[in-house]
C-alpha cells in the first residue's frame, strides 16, 4: 500500500468509522456519519420522539469475515454490528413501548434502507420531553468535492460510476477514484485495485447502489481490477 493511498483514505475516516455495507462478499464500506444521518431522518417519523448520540460498530470484534477486496485504511472488518443510541420521548405513552418501536424502526431502516447487518440495537432513555417536543431537521452530511481526475483509468472508473442509478456525485477530500497497483504474494501478482467515494440518494437501497458500481467500474477497466466502494453521504 503506498503512503500517498494511506494519507489521501485517512482524510476520509475523519467523517467518521467506516463501516461494512453488506457482508463480505459486498466489498463496500461506509462512513458512520452517513449512516447515522440516514438513520436519524428515519426516526424523524416518529412521533414525540428525540434522538441523541447515536453510535454503530460491531457487535462482536471476534466475529468478522475477511473482505473479498482490500478495505479501505482504518475500516471495520465485515462483521453483524451494534448500534447504541440515546433518545428523549414525551410521557404520551409508556417509555418501553416508544423503545420497542424506536428499536424496530432503527433496525429495519438500517438493513432494509442501507444494507447494514444489525445484530442489536441497544437503547437509552436520556430525558423527557414536553407535550410540544419537536425533531431537528436531520442533514445528511456534505463531504468534501473530489478533484479533478487526470489518469484514463480514472476517468473511465468515475465515467462508470456515475452512470449507476442512485450515484449522486463522486466524493472525496483528494480524487474520488483511487488506482494502485497491489502484490499479492510474489512481485510477480501484481494487480491493481481501486476505491471510489461516492454519495448515494435517498430513493435507491445504498448496499445495491454499492454493489452495481463495483460491477460497472471493474468491467470498464480491461484488467478487471478489484473494488471497493466508499459511501460518504446518503440523501
Amino acid at each position: 500500500m503506498t503512503e500517498a493511498w494511506t494519507r489521501a483514505v485517512r482524510r476520509q475516516v475523519r467523517l467518521g468509522r467506516l463501516l461494512p455495507l453488506g457482508g463480505p462478499g459486498d466489498g463496500a464500506w461506509i462512513t458512520e456519519d452517513a449512516a447515522g444521518a440516514a438513520l436519524r431522518r428515519a426516526a424523524d417519523g416518529l412521533p414525540g420522539v428525540c434522538l441523541g448520540a447515536l453510535r454503530i460498530g460491531l457487535a462482536d470484534p471476534s466475529r468478522v469475515a475477511e473482505p473479498v477486496v482490500p478495505a479501505p485504511p482504518s475500516a471495520l472488518p465485515p462483521g453483524a454490528l451494534r448500534v447504541t443510541a440515546d433518545f428523549a420521548a414525551t410521557s404520551a405513552e409508556p417509555l418501553p413501548a416508544v423503545a420497542a418501536r424506536l428499536r424496530e424502526l432503527l433496525a429495519t431502516a438500517a438493513a432494509g434502507r442501507l444494507g447494514l447487518v444489525v445484530a442489536e440495537v441497544d437503547l437509552r432513555i436520556t430525558d423527557l420531553l414536553g407535550p410540544d417536543g419537536r425533531l431537528a431537521e436531520v442533514r445528511p452530511p456534505r463531504p468534501p468535492a473530489a478533484r479533478e481526475m487526470a489518469e484514463p483509468s480514472e476517468v473511465r472508473a468515475a465515467e462508470a460510476a456515475l452512470a449507476v442509478p442512485g450515484v449522486v456525485r463522486l466524493t472525496g477530500p483528494g480524487r474520488a477514484v483511487r488506482v494502485e497497483e497491489r502484490t499479492e504474494g510474489t512481485p510477480a501478482l501484481v494487480h491493481r485495485h481501486v476505491l471510489v467515494g461516492l454519495a448515494a440518494d435517498a430513493t435507491h437501497r445504498t448496499v445495491e447502489v454499492a454493489r452495481r458500481v463495483r460491477a460497472a467500474v471493474r468491467d470498464a477497466l480491461a484488467d478487471r481490477p478489484t473494488v471497493a466502494v466508499l459511501v460518504t453521504s446518503v440523501g
